[in-house]
């Protein structure tokens, strides 16, 4: 489902001198896997999972998601591939402050080629009901909890039924509880054979995953299973 081969990525530096953050990385994570990525913080986490969902052109080496090799795509198709592939899950949420919280679920279809129709409404109220906010979609994220908004910006990742789900430390704003609810949203929709690839440096992410990599010096170092399921 993801697959990653000599994938090198720089930022420039100091007096010219440009930051090696990728090394050659080479990354495989089979369809239906929940694989976390840890790693100290500058490591490239970030910056892996923005190339292998299309949001970082500027790299070297192959890269294929969902049957897509994302270094020979224009920007419109890049951006089609975002929209129908893969999902999204943020740190910080990313949700639009003066949209409603249906609103919000709804905006992946707002930038697809079709109009929105009430399929996509159903869908965005089935995601609602299932995240446990259905209450309240006519609110605003600012009349919400931090775990609340995880959950809408969950719900909006899954509106187009990606392949995939990238995760970015999502549980890196939310108390113990609400991340542990989270991390159990996870696991359940990796139970129903989506696909989640999460950068973190929380335990507790990594302790759910099928396969846990640590990505040290531009790559992926070391493998291992997660603890918790080998128990």
């Amino acid at each position: 489902m993801i697959s990653a081969h000599r994938l090198f990525k720089s930022y420039p530096g100091t007096d010219k001198a440009e930051v090696r953050v990728l090394e050659g990385l080479d990354l495989e994570v089979a369809e239906g896997e929940f694989v976390a990525v840890v790693g100290p913080s500058g490591s490239g986490k970030s910056t892996l999972l923005h190339i292998l969902g299309g949001l970082d052109v500027h790299y070297s080496g192959e890269v294929e998601v969902a049957r897509t090799k994302l270094q020979y795509l224009s920007d419109r198709r890049l951006a089609r591939f975002r929209n129908r592939q893969v999902g999204f899950v943020f740190q910080s949420f990313h949700l639009v402050p003066n949209l409603s919280v249906l609103q919000n679920v709804l905006l992946p279809a707002f930038f697809g080629a079709e109009s929105i129709d009430k399929s996509d409404h159903r869908r965005a109220d089935e995601l609602l009901e299932r995240v446990g906010l259905l209450a309240k979609r006519d609110r605003v994220p600012s009349q919400l909890s931090g775990g609340e908004r995880q959950r809408v910006a969950i719900a909006r990742a899954l509106l187009r039924r990606p392949r995939v789900l990238l995760c970015d430390e999502p549980t890196g704003n939310l108390d113990l509880q609400t991340g542990d609810e989270i991390i159990a949203l996870f696991r359940q929709l990796h139970r129903e054979g989506l696909t989640v690839l999460a950068v973190t440096h929380e335990e507790r992410i990594s302790g759910a995953a099928e396969r846990v990599l640590n990505l040290r010096g531009g790559l992926l170092v070391n493998s291992h299973q997660s603890q918790e399921l080998e128990r």
